[in-house]
């Protein structure tokens, strides 16, 4: 097991909400001088990503998660990633934050499993923390702590021979080895299976620097070529063009964790004719939701609707459900199983700016004691430090 693979798991897993939470806010945003106080609006939608995406990086945390440690257990994760989504206005049940966790799990399962090389799950990272940025062009402090996190991804990971990119990826691959959700959007672009399981391709671009299979080359003992021989792969391989870039800014290349949920999202997967024809059956067995309104893109069918309700409280917020309708949702609550239930962390938030940012001064600010703690279970560090943003 590596011990260098929490910084990319948690970034990767985090930059998949955001595109997930982006999209769903997107969905419903009403224009500002015709939206009632428990609508959303663009202005909310900016606010709860900052929100997130501030915290998610802020520098003690940071420092905290990139030192070299075991995995947390997918339990202590998950309420981090609980506490996280709660960080600003955005208030999530149960139900929507278990199907929410399902997405976010899958999608990085899957670019995973479909890395050219090990080392290309850091291109992955890189592409999840572009998209981030994009999130936030108009708040430069914001964009510091991403760009300070692209600078400790890189002096991490940087020097690491194949052989640890390769360890790292198993650890992420034994981390999600149990995980066969099944999810509408990889269902229709026939790169899930109906059982839950990825299909790998045959054809497609080779990791850089690998030689498009079909020649067999033989030698002697003195190095000289002797013999070529010729046989067909079965697939429909090309040369990579070019190297992902691994710096600040550049072009990656690959477009695995870039946002899945854009109107021109790229499909990675060219599958076999009988891998392609179990996908059919599965997308003939699906039948789309029709409640799910046109205006809608795909995300709205594969995880349903919002509903905004005005809490009974003195501060103002706003639910995000992230089913159709609440029959729909209490449904899912009954049928999760108890041991991927987690309980839901509420956490008020004020919605007067002036008081957000005096508490962002303040966290900017605050120091991590010292003091030795006794963790009951691994993880326990980690939810500390989320309690202290």
């Amino acid at each position: 097991m590596s011990v260098r693979t929490l910084p990319l798991l948690f970034l990767n897993l985090g930059g998949e909400m955001l595109y997930i939470l982006d999209q769903r806010l997107r969905a419903q945003n009403i224009p500002g001088d015709k939206a009632r106080k428990d609508e959303w609006t663009e202005v909310d939608r900016k606010r709860v990503l900052n929100d997130i995406i501030s915290t998610m990086f802020n520098r003690k945390f940071m420092e905290e998660l990139f030192k070299p440690q075991e995995l947390y257990s997918k339990k202590a994760l998950r309420t981090v990633y609980d506490r996280l989504a709660h960080a600003s206005i955005m208030r999530l049940n149960q139900a929507s934050m278990d199907k929410l966790y399902d997405l976010m799990t899958m999608a990085f399962k899957y670019q995973v499993l479909l890395c050219p090389r090990p080392k290309d799950v850091l291109l992955v990272t890189f592409n999840h923390l572009d998209a981030i940025k994009g999130f936030i062009q108009d708040s430069p402090t914001i964009l510091h702590q991403v760009d300070e996190t692209f600078q400790q991804l890189t002096e991490t990971y940087g020097g690491l021979s194949a052989g640890e990119f390769q360890l790292i990826r198993q650890t992420l691959l034994i981390f999600f080895q149990d995980l066969h959700i099944r999810v509408s959007i990889f269902l229709k672009d026939k790169v899930q299976n109906s059982n839950g399981r990825f299909v790998l391709p045959v054809s497609g671009p080779l990791p850089w620097g690998t030689k498009v299979p079909g020649l067999i080359r033989t030698f002697n003992n003195k190095g000289e070529e002797v013999r070529k021989a010729e046989f067909k792969h079965g697939g429909s391989y090309v040369a990579a063009p070019k190297e992902g870039s691994f710096e600040l800014y550049g072009d990656r290349v690959l477009k695995l964790g870039t946002n899945m949920y854009s109107v021109n999202r790229p499909v990675e997967t060219h599958m076999s004719g009988a891998s392609e024809n179990l996908a059919a059956q599965t997308q003939e067995s699906i039948a789309p939701n029709p409640l799910a309104k046109e205006e809608l893109n795909l995300l709205a069918r594969l995880i349903g609707g919002m509903e905004i309700k005005k809490p009974s409280g003195p501060e103002p917020g706003f639910r995000l459900n992230l089913f159709t309708t609440d029959e729909e949702e209490e449904q899912a609550a009954l049928t999760r199983p108890e041991e991927l239930s987690y309980e839901v962390i509420n956490i008020q938030a004020a919605q007067d700016q002036q008081t957000n940012e005096e508490l962002a001064r303040i966290m900017g600010e605050f120091e991590i004691l010292d003091q030795p703690r006794r963790s009951a279970s691994k993880g326990d560090d980690l939810l500390a430090m989320m309690d202290e943003l």
